[in-house]
């Protein structure tokens, strides 16, 4: 990245931290008109990246002349985080000769369009009208082509070894190979010295290790599902008190979480249709107590339409329900698990199930959960949960894992570690994008962990359907 576009990277934190993945974004555009019908346009096309409220300029294209159609050379590289929502703008410029030295400020915009990285990734290729002033340009359209740094022939190093290749050929035949293992201070001053000892090698293997982003461009879905406590330590949604209360300006610690959370993960969901259950509660008509209901009361569907659908039915669910108890979260763990278990069944990497467990306090059926978690953790499945309120959560933290290995009751370890919890009041005077970072952060190594576990590699790119279209 040349000098000119240093700064506003640095102001995105393109360079502040390292980055376990990096993307190349190729471009190119169709049918583009100009205001002047006697001559073609001289396009570039220009990246910007949304960065608190505001758009700032990562790098820009060549100009390519009197184009209509014009696939652009120049390629552009950029950091992947899943547990963001990175907006990107692409701006297409006309950038005539008389342009060249007074800068974009002076060249005719001919349109451009918005999205998430996630999007494009989770697409592969994605493919939008322009638009200008908020109307299509004519029939103008933009075209981007996601290429993983890892696996696109630059940056896949894996070693050499240039004096012992031929050893080396030879420990993959499954002959044993040896060298003398040297300490050149021992050798310079002990003249009868020969070795420090003999390093062998029996076997050699190479194994491919694929990546999140591999997974996700070979087709692989993220299925998640949202399960909210309505146990009666909530306190009683009319009362503004209430963890439940619907404020009509301000969103409760439910929704917050919910929608911080949601749209990160509707990016990797095609149909973006999202089952929601609740627990807790006591639920209509008969008023039993449920821990697995679906909130929008319809058990043979319990999914909603994106992100907001959970909203609204969320919404709608509170007045009809009786708020009970106790808390347990096994139900629904093993719920979702029963769905995890028919995907390991297929032995592809198609769909991985997220389930997001919004609560308020402390479980009543740990050794259950604790049992489900185990269960859960050999199958392509993560739970995240994210404490509201300010209750006792020290349960929760034996729960994620972090501080030791969590077992069940019978004292089997979980296989590996699928669980993250996030107490939300560490967040309550930080943004949404915070939360869905912290909460996120495990996911991609999860996902990896199980596939590469099993292995399991990603979906060939070609059997996915790399070119969808989304138009006007």
């Amino acid at each position: 990245m040349s000098n000119i576009y240093e700064s506003a990277a640095n102001t995105l934190g393109l360079f502040s931290s390292p980055c376990l993945t990096k993307v190349e974004l190729r471009v190119s555009c169709k049918g583009i008109s100009d205001r002047d019908a006697l001559s073609k346009p001289d396009p570039c096309v220009i990246l910007k990246m949304q960065s608190h409220g505001q758009w700032l300029e990562v790098d820009r294209t060549e100009v390519i002349r009197t184009c209509i159609n014009p696939v652009f050379s120049k390629v552009y590289t950029v950091d992947f985080y899943f547990e963001e929502v990175q907006r990107l703008r692409f701006e297409v410029h006309d950038i005539g000769s008389n342009h060249l030295h007074n800068g974009v400020k002076d060249a005719e915009f001919l349109g451009g369009m918005e999205c998430t990285l996630g999007q494009i990734i989770s697409q592969r290729k994605l493919s939008k009208s322009l638009l200008k002033q908020g109307n299509t340009a004519g029939k103008s359209s933009i075209t981007l082509i996601v290429w993983d740094w890892d696996s696109n022939g630059k940056h896949d190093f894996i070693g050499e070894f240039t004096s012992t290749f031929v050893e080396m050929r030879g420990a993959m035949d499954g002959r044993q190979v040896q060298w003398e293992c040297i300490n050149h201070k021992y050798k310079m001053k002990k003249k009868n010295y020969k070795n420090s000892g003999i390093v062998i090698l029996n076997l050699c293997k190479i194994h491919k290790m694929h990546s999140f982003l591999d997974y996700i461009m070979g087709g692989c879905q993220i299925q998640f599902t949202v399960a909210i406590d309505f146990t009666a330590s909530n306190g009683d949604p009319r009362n503004s008190c209430s963890l439940h209360y619907i404020h009509p300006y301000q969103p409760n610690e439910y929704l917050k979480a919910l929608v911080a959370v949601g749209e990160i993960c509707q990016d990797y969901d095609s149909d973006k249709m999202f089952p929601a259950f609740g627990f807790g509660a006591r639920i209509p008509p008969d008023f039993k107590v449920s821990h697995d209901f679906a909130i929008n009361f319809n058990e043979d569907n319990p999914e909603c339409a994106g992100i907001q659908g959970v909203v609204e039915a969320y919404q709608k669910c509170l007045p009809k329900i009786q708020l009970y108890g106790p808390t347990n979260i096994a139900p629904i763990i093993q719920k979702v698990a029963s769905s995890a278990s028919e995907e390991m069944h297929t032995k592809e990497a198609t769909q991985y199930f997220i389930l997001l467990i919004l609560t308020d306090g402390v479980i009543t059926d740990m050794a259950d959960t604790r049992d489900a978690i185990v269960h859960a953790s050999h199958l392509p499945m993560s739970v995240i949960i994210v404490g509201v309120g300010n209750a006792d959560f020290s349960d929760m933290q034996m729960l994620d894992g972090d501080d030791g290995i969590l077992r069940s009751p019978k004292g089997e370890p979980v296989l590996r570690d699928i669980v993250q919890f996030v107490p939300f009041r560490n967040f309550k005077h930080a943004s949404p994008a915070a939360l869905a970072k912290s909460v996120l952060a495990e996911v991609p190594n999860q996902v990896v962990d199980y596939y590469n576990g099993k292995a399991i590699p990603p979906k060939c790119l070609s059997d996915y359907e790399s070119s969808r279209t989304v138009g006007p």
